[in-house]
């Protein structure tokens, strides 16, 4: 089953469709490859084998182009995002798949993270994370739709000395009512799509009723900034009434929102948060399924898609192979599902379930002692 189960939302990319499987032969789709930093470059391959591994009835074939971003690119260039990797991913590519960036806690002149400036440079503006149990795990199934452009990662920051010599930093909230409007439309569609999914599907839900749209923010606070958020989501609800009456919208304040979603996962759905709250709510709730290794993510623009396991470089395990290759895979498959392609993301999605059911081979993460390889080689099985 599809992990969204959504309907292609690009449409560039849904557009590409009709001329995919055909008595013409293989369509062939590019795929940009950016491994980033440390176990990035450890589980982008699986993303890569897996992807070369669909059988040949899902009418589709692949080239892939190897590119450079990261923290180490910055060290050796100077440069952590290089124009001409931005120019192939516009220009040549279909989609793309990002690994991890080793991005320094403390400030390094000159450096700013490669992903958030690729997320500006091609306008993916939602950063779609499903969060879903297997198995006998706590069940949980929700997709959390994160504003990827904007708030606190505008990134403008400044730092100043008092007269009696202490320091004052000092960072720039922003919130559009553009980028809120957008989000606020993913949310909402993906809403309907998965409530449209769930009426015609035998297998059991966890939200059988209407499909929950989730605002979360801190606008008791920040009345202004997150006030703007809130209204303005809401007002994608209201200006579309009739194609959302279906939708049951709710809010949670951030705080409250992260107590629920840990005392009563399963009550939530689509949740829609600025950028700063989705970061941490995503994070989080990788807990709620037992790694972040098996947590996949889609930045999603109008005509492009990159798909990003929502861990981070994890330089204590870089060079062991023993890094979890799930959420990679997964997010491989939303590539798919996002560019349009329902049926190879859905194989995909059907080989990670079937593999975490059986527990029998998993990576340190999830309690096992398998390696990177083999996790990846028993999901290519399964395909």
């Amino acid at each position: 089953m599809l992990l969204l189960s959504v309907r292609p939302v690009l449409g560039r990319m849904a557009f590409s469709l009709t001329s995919s499987a055909s008595s013409r032969g293989l369509k062939t789709l590019k795929i940009g490859l950016i491994p980033g930093d440390g176990i990035g470059k450890e589980v982008i391959p699986a993303g890569r084998h897996v992807l070369e591994a669909l059988p040949a009835e899902d009418g589709l074939k692949f080239q892939f182009v190897d590119l450079i971003a990261g923290f180490e690119c910055f060290k050796a260039t100077g440069v952590a995002l290089p124009e001409e990797t931005v120019k192939v991913l516009m220009e040549e590519c279909d989609g793309a798949l990002f690994g991890a960036v080793s991005s320094p806690t403390t400030k390094v002149a000159g450096y700013s993270s490669p992903i958030v400036a690729l997320r500006k440079k091609l306008g993916l503006y939602a950063n779609v994370r499903p969060v879903k149990s297997v198995g006998d795990d706590r069940p949980v199934d929700m997709v959390i739709v994160r504003e990827n452009t904007e708030d606190l990662y505008v990134k403008e920051e400044k730092i100043w000395t008092l007269e009696d010599g202490t320091k004052v930093a000092e960072a720039i909230k922003r919130i559009t009512e553009k980028a809120s409007y957008n989000i606020g439309k993913i949310a909402f569609d993906l809403a309907v799509q998965r409530g449209a999914a769930r009426s015609t599907s035998s297998i059991p839900t966890l939200h059988p009723g209407c499909p929950i749209v989730t605002i979360t923010h801190k606008s008791n606070v920040l009345s202004t900034t997150d006030g703007l958020f809130r209204e303005t989501v809401r007002k994608v609800y209201e200006d579309n009434v009739e194609k959302y009456a279906g939708v049951n919208v709710q809010e949670q304040i951030v705080d409250s929102m992260v107590y629920r979603m840990f005392r009563e996962p399963e009550i939530f759905d689509v949740v829609v948060a600025p950028n700063l709250y989705g970061d941490i709510l995503s994070d989080g709730a990788a807990a709620l399924v037992g790694s972040l290794g098996v947590i996949p993510s889609a930045n999603v623009g109008d005509t492009f898609v990159i798909g990003e396991p929502c861990h981070g470089s994890a330089p204590d395990i870089e060079g062991k192979n023993i890094a979890n290759p799930i959420a990679t895979i997964r997010s491989t498959a939303l590539m798919l599902e996002f560019m349009g392609y329902a049926k190879p993301a859905a194989r995909i999605h059907a080989a990670v379930d079937a593999h975490m059911v059986e527990k029998k081979i998993s990576t340190p993460d999830l309690g096992g002692t398998a390696t990177t390889i083999q996790v990846t080689e028993d999901i290519i099985k399964r395909l």
